[in-house]
């Protein structure tokens, strides 16, 4: 770090990410990220959320995490949480499906089905 400014740069771009992880206002996104949900690959799937967020300039849907879900043989998990509470969960997610949600679920109010826990089960 070399000035003044360039420490404002990096205050201004981790207050934009806490904001993005933090938001109550809207749409939530919570991402199972104990043990089984890391293991299974949901780090690059929150980093995939947040990406897609940041890239069509969505700043009122907060991203968090939380512990086990409970259903770890589906993990990577992530409940898409509307204002009213009602949820959708998404399950065995991949940075690629995280990119469709957000760009059908998210922005265009038309939830993935054949990402849900209920395809997944009635795959059985």
């Amino acid at each position: 770090m070399k000035s003044l400014a360039e420490l404002e740069e990096i205050r201004r771009k981790t207050l934009e990410q806490i904001s993005m992880r933090t938001n109550k206002n809207s749409m939530r996104i919570v991402v199972g990220m104990a043990t089984c949900g890391i293991a299974a690959g949901a780090r690059p799937v929150m980093n995939a959320l947040l990406e897609q967020l940041k890239k069509r300039n969505v700043n009122d849907v907060s991203v968090t995490m939380t512990g086990c879900i409970g259903v770890c043989k589906f993990e990577p998990i992530i409940e898409v949480i509307n204002p009213d509470g009602s949820k959708v969960t998404y399950v065995r997610m991949t940075p690629e499906k995280a990119e469709r949600i957000v760009a059908e679920h998210i922005v265009n109010g038309r939830v993935c089905i054949d990402y849900t826990i209920g395809a997944a089960e009635d795959k059985k």
